[in-house]
């Protein structure tokens, strides 16, 4: 039984990014989905594909890399912890890395970046950062 599937997932993306493999895939859930959407909007992921199956759907996420093979995804981090959840009003959203990096946020209107969250005036739970 896994505890944290957000975890879990920053987990296979930042070891297939490592190693330089090209997709991931793991079992899929609405907040995963979420996460890879939000990903694929702020260009750090070529794309998700989620295949349903039974009894349970897949879903692979396509890394992204620059034309020399560098890293798109420099690091990506859990924030908001099982054992600690963290939360932030939307004053307290700061851009990372001087806009290069974001900040997924769980909020009543859905999963969002950072950036999104400013737009729309909302805050919410804090989990991950990727830069």
């Amino acid at each position: 039984m896994m505890t944290d599937p957000i975890a879990d997932l920053l987990t296979r993306i930042r070891n297939a990014n490592r190693i330089g493999r090209k997709q991931v895939s793991m079992p899929a859930s609405k907040l995963r989905v979420g996460i890879c959407e939000v990903l694929k909007q702020e260009g750090f992921v070529n794309g998700y594909d989620v295949q349903p199956a039974s009894p349970g759907s897949t879903l692979t996420i396509d890394l992204r890399y620059g034309i020399d093979g560098e890293k798109v995804i420099r690091a990506i981090d859990r924030i908001s912890k099982p054992g600690r959840r963290v939360y932030a009003k939307v004053e307290d959203l700061k851009p990372i890395l001087r806009g290069q990096g974001i900040q997924v946020l769980s909020t009543p209107r859905g999963v969002l970046s950072d950036r999104k969250a400013r737009e729309l005036n909302v805050g919410g739970e804090i989990l991950a950062k990727v830069y």
